[in-house]
């Protein structure tokens, strides 16, 4: 079994190849003036199976096309089964069409994947779980939750008492099970605008923060906006603190200013994406991961 680091790895090629007890190899790559991608293995030839990691994190597409180069070419080079392990899966969120017309990107992007080579995916916390419909090799999605638990675990004082939410009514379920996991409360907030000021707020939908410590927790962290509204209107409603942990942080336009200055007091993530709050490495979840998936081929 070989694993191979792509560019955009992140290390987690290298940890995950040490706890399977896998030979590591790194692809050499480069842009060529025009832009396009290069990639090539330092070796003539592969066998069995190898495990490529890339994950689809900014500039997404300079990333996908890499990772579909080194499918291809592992197949090409004698590799009989790829299993993609994908810690960001990029374009997760357009899984449906919201509007006429529109394109269902993530399955584009599973397609090409089946189409370059790849006999399984593996990957952290898809938007939906309603995504894996649409590909045709076996998908395995892991929880970052337990991982995030921990660190929320060190992170906040013992004995404070703690209330996990949800920025929405879809990620009630991943609330669901850090809470159970901390032994806590938890809740979504709603948006509730006051039809005299015009001020939006974020409200618990039916527990209380007050005297407690929030712990906000999502999938992705984009322009941090949900998470400021979130943050801001937690503690204007008594909590003593609010802490947020997300599996990808995406970290755009100012977003961790803009948390900060709504009073987050400490924003983490995972390594699925590189950011200044990466934090919690997800090479532990991902080896198991990988052992599942190969019991499916």
């Amino acid at each position: 079994m070989l694993v191979v680091g792509g560019p955009a790895s992140n290390g987690i090629d290298a940890a995950l190849a040490k706890r399977l007890g896998a030979e590591h190899l790194v692809v050499q790559h480069k842009i060529f003036p025009d832009g396009e991608s290069y990639i090539r293995y330092p070796r003539p030839r592969l066998s069995g199976t190898v495990i490529l990691v890339q994950s689809l994190c900014p500039p997404q597409d300079k990333h996908l096309v890499e990772l579909l180069l080194m499918a291809d070419a592992a197949k090409d080079l004698g590799a009989e089964r790829v299993v993609a392990v994908v810690p960001y899966l990029a374009y997760s969120r357009q899984d449906k069409r919201f509007l006429e017309g529109e394109a269902i990107s993530v399955k584009t992007v599973l397609k090409c994947l089946e189409c370059a080579g790849v006999d399984c995916v593996v990957t952290v916390d898809l938007h939906s779980e309603k995504i894996v419909k649409y590909s045709k090799v076996p998908v395995v999605n892991v929880s970052a939750v337990p991982a995030l638990v921990e660190w929320v675990r060190a992170a906040i004082p013992a004995g404070e008492e703690v209330v996990v939410l949800s920025p929405d009514k879809g990620g009630l379920a991943r609330a669901r099970a850090a809470a159970e996991l901390l032994g806590a409360g938890f809740d979504y907030v709603e948006k509730v605008r006051d039809r005299v000021t015009g001020e939006v707020r974020a409200v618990p939908k039916r527990l209380s923060v007050e005297g407690r410590v929030a712990v906000i927790i999502d999938d992705i962290i984009s322009t941090g906006g949900t998470i400021a509204l979130a943050a801001k209107s937690a503690l204007e409603q008594g909590a003593k603190e609010v802490y947020a942990a997300c599996t990808h942080a995406l970290l755009v336009s100012g977003a961790q200013e803009r948390m900060a200055r709504a009073g987050a007091k400490r924003v983490v993530a995972t390594n699925t994406v590189p950011s200044p709050v990466s934090e919690v490495d997800v090479s532990p979840l991902l080896g198991e991961a990988v052992n599942k998936a190969l019991s499916l081929l």
